[in-house]
């Protein structure tokens, strides 16, 4: 079976967006992206896709994924990704994945990039990782996997 990348995970929400006309911003989607990674970790205790997030001015991003979508700036991301890439996700995961996955639309798909933007902002992993900077300085330090499986499992039932 073909192991999920991060562009998968991204891919799934510009469907999502496309489906549902809910617009997606670079902004919104390294968030939701993020958050997937996140919830993963601390559920299944291990990352649902490699990569590696920088806990930038605007908050967690994964560098490439930025990069591919910085042309649209702060616009709605542009790009035809149809339904049959939502199907191709999930038939990649198991029952429990595809729970989680549904739960973090639910909870995080809605919300808009700004108010995503100041949650991650008020959570420990990306304070941690931005240690010792000011609120506006440019840097690429790393969020470490560790750091959100423990935080976000502590509001586990």
């Amino acid at each position: 079976m073909k192991k999920i990348t991060y562009q998968d995970i991204a891919d799934y929400f510009i469907a999502l967006s496309n489906e549902s006309h809910e617009l997606i911003s670079n902004l919104k989607l390294q968030k939701l992206v993020y958050y997937t990674q996140a919830w993963f970790l601390a559920v299944f205790k291990h990352p649902l896709f490699e990569a590696t997030f920088k806990a930038w001015v605007h908050g967690p991003v994964i560098p490439q994924l930025y990069h591919e979508y910085k042309k649209f700036s702060w616009m709605p991301i542009q790009k035809e990704v149809g339904e049959e890439h939502i199907r191709k996700v999930r038939e990649q995961l198991a029952d429990d994945e595809r729970d989680l996955l549904d739960d973090i639309v639910n909870e995080y798909f809605g919300i808009g990039a700004f108010e995503l933007e100041r949650m991650t902002h008020a959570e420990v992993p990306w304070q941690k990782a931005r240690s010792g900077l000011s609120e506006d300085d440019t840097s690429s330090p790393t969020i470490h996997n560790e750091w959100m499986k423990s935080y976000y499992a502590q509001f586990m039932k």
